[in-house]
């Protein structure tokens, strides 16, 4: 096996072929030049259409340059890849406990939480407190042991966070 077909691993998003992991990688580098970087991202995403961690680069991306709608659309592609990698609906109010186990961090529905979390983050920078609220119980429920760390975001909405 070559160096190139070695694939990547994330901890929360699985693996990814090398050139995927590259191209994620140079995105990171270029990060200063908004449209270089992006072009990095969308490459990688037509490369690796499913890679879970394409989708947390994306829009952990979009996040960080302030384009909220950008990062909230990204996010909502990344829960419906992992719901439909892990076998359960995109359907969050459907989903409880017993949906799936949630606790499996070497899963997509780790990644689907912790993307969940990311959702609830961007709606309440985006204004939309009652949407955040309704997401960070959602993950409370599905995510007891508070794995993928929804209890910042709670500390952010109710203004105990800095």
């Amino acid at each position: 096996m070559t160096a190139n077909a070695d694939p990547l691993r994330s901890f929360y998003a699985g693996e990814v072929p090398a050139r995927v992991g590259s191209l994620l990688e140079q995105a990171m580098s270029a990060y200063a030049d908004t449209e270089r970087a992006e072009g990095y991202l969308r490459q990688a995403q037509a490369e690796a259409p499913e890679a879970l961690s394409v989708y947390f680069s994306m829009y952990k991306f979009y996040f960080y340059k302030g384009r909220l709608a950008d990062a909230e659309r990204v996010v909502r592609m990344a829960l419906e890849a992992a719901a439909r990698q892990g076998g359960f609906p995109n359907d969050i109010e459907a989903l409880t406990p017993a949906t799936v186990d949630w606790q499996r961090y070497d899963a997509p529905q780790h990644f689907y939480l912790f993307s969940l979390k990311a959702l609830a983050f961007i709606r309440l920078r985006r204004g939309d407190r009652e949407d955040c609220e309704r997401l960070l119980a959602k993950l409370g429920d599905l995510d007891r042991n508070d794995s993928v760390g929804a209890s910042v975001i709670r500390a952010f909405a109710d203004g105990s966070a800095a």
